[in-house]
């Protein structure tokens, strides 16, 4: 009796710290999934799904007709959830439009779908097309600004402006830490185990929002669960033809963000940008990282309003 009971308690203790690793991973995803969607409602957006033909576009919006629009484009492997804390300073004076971009978020991934720059960005324009939206503002951050500057350049006469941050779809004269693993073939956006997970998001900001360690969690396994989807996303966007030759054909009003201790795409294509587009206007933040308008959303927020107002 004594033998099986010390088999027993052994057995008890991994079933309990199975039962309390379920339930902290369910309370994760849970706060994950929806607190972001409650805070943004708080802000004054609604979620909606909107149809542009081949899928549905899941994206917040505020509704506020008449307005000028702006569209705010995330990065690769993020979502339209980046962006609240700093829309929530234009949902007054404009029409804010946040997409889930073809292959994130509650927008979905189909291995089918191409997630080159150009189909994303005729993606985009199907959208202001559904939402009856002529010409927009846009802003986006580092997949996002790629795009953004994509749109510009294809559909002038329908950018309002470009605001492009920490953008990809440049050369960067030094290279970053992320292009220093990719060429020992890592890829840190491909997370296997969460101390990869650990290793990464430090990655991604240099002064990032507080998230319980509960919520981090859930966001390392969503990582780990989509690598095969974010391996192909990757390609996609990785085969889109570089903007360095295009750069001087730039010719909505344009600006450009970079933090400076952006560890994921180096601050140096900064001049890159500069060189091609001389009439850029650039904002590099100290002590900031890949995100600015994660990191710090309210001064960020009063930059592109001061730019947009000078329009």
């Amino acid at each position: 009796m004594k033998k099986v009971l010390l088999l027993a308690v052994p057995l008890l203790l991994a079933l309990l710290a199975g039962l309390y690793q379920g339930a902290y991973a369910c309370i994760g995803h849970w706060l994950y999934a929806n607190a972001t969607d409650l805070e943004a409602s708080i802000y004054g957006f609604s979620e909606e799904r909107v149809n542009i033909g081949d899928m549905e576009l899941a994206l917040y919006r505020n509704h506020n007709p008449g307005k000028p629009a702006i569209v705010m484009l995330h990065g690769f492997s993020a979502d339209k959830d980046v962006w609240p804390r700093f829309a929530k300073h234009f949902v007054d004076d404009y029409q804010v439009i946040i997409p889930d971009l073809a292959g994130h978020g509650d927008t979905g991934f189909k291995p089918g779908w191409d997630y080159g720059m150009p189909a994303q960005a005729a993606r985009v324009m199907a959208l202001l097309d559904a939402l009856d939206i002529g010409q927009a503002h846009i802003i986006g951050n580092s997949m996002g600004g790629f795009l953004t500057a994509v749109i510009a350049l294809d559909y002038p006469q329908r950018t309002l402006s470009a605001t492009m941050v920490d953008p990809a779809g440049t050369r960067f004269p030094q290279p970053s830490d992320m292009f220093r693993m990719l060429e020992q073939g890592i890829n840190p956006f491909l997370i296997h185990n969460q101390a990869e997970f650990q290793r990464f998001y430090p990655m991604t900001m240099a002064q990032p929002p507080f998230l319980p360690n509960v919520v981090l969690a859930a966001v390392g396994n969503k990582y780990i669960a989509r690598r095969d989807e974010l391996q192909t996303i990757f390609a996609g966007f990785h085969s889109s033809p570089a903007l360095d030759e295009r750069l001087p054909e730039l010719s909505v009003p344009a600006m450009l963000w970079w933090g400076d201790q952006d560890r994921l795409l180096h601050v140096s294509a900064v001049e890159v940008w500069q060189a091609g587009v001389p009439q850029l206007q650039t904002h590099i933040f100290a002590g900031i990282g890949h995100m600015p308008m994660v990191e710090i959303p309210a001064r960020s927020a009063r930059i592109y309003r001061e730019f947009l107002q000078g329009l």
